[in-house]
């Protein structure tokens, strides 16, 4: 079965590659971690994979941060704030205990970047704080995945 995937992966011209698992990236829940296991398994370079995967998640993060910044802003001036829901007061608290760089690095094995990102800013974390450690914790866990995925397929094969 990825003999077949790899062989199909090489007929596609390498922007195709290398867009395919940008948007496999972006996704949540897929994100640069999946995303570059899916590009080794392809058959990529893993060194193509990894930075595809990492760019479309970084790509998918940023406008989801910008996005809940702007809206955070639009709702502070209102100054109409909702009652948190459990599962929201749940994260701020783990948002309170371990900042933005914990819940940057820790939170993806439990949420998807893009929410974890929006829900830091829309509890007041600077926006660039949050860009910042989101960009660190997508790299490790990119590189991370594509490696132990690039030493799997070797073990394989």
């Amino acid at each position: 079965m990825i003999d077949s995937l790899q062989d199909f992966t090489a007929s596609l011209p390498a922007v195709a590659q290398w867009l395919g698992i940008m948007l496999a990236g972006a996704v949540p829940f897929i994100e640069s971690y999946f995303g570059a296991v899916i590009g080794v398994l392809a058959g990529l370079n893993p060194v193509v994979a990894i930075v595809a995967a990492i760019v479309g998640n970084i790509l998918s993060m940023l406008i989801v941060v910008l996005t809940a910044h702007g809206v955070r802003s639009k709702v502070v001036e209102r100054g109409t704030p909702k009652p948190e829901s459990p599962r929201r007061r749940k994260l701020r608290e783990r948002f309170d205990r371990y900042g933005v760089a914990g819940v940057s690095l820790l939170g993806q094995t439990l949420l998807p970047s893009q929410i974890t990102s929006a829900a830091m800013v829309s509890f007041g974390a600077s926006r660039n704080a949050v860009i910042l450690w989101q960009i660190i914790s997508i790299i490790i866990w990119g590189v991370a995945f594509g490696v132990l995925a690039t030493l799997g397929v070797s073990f394989i094969g």
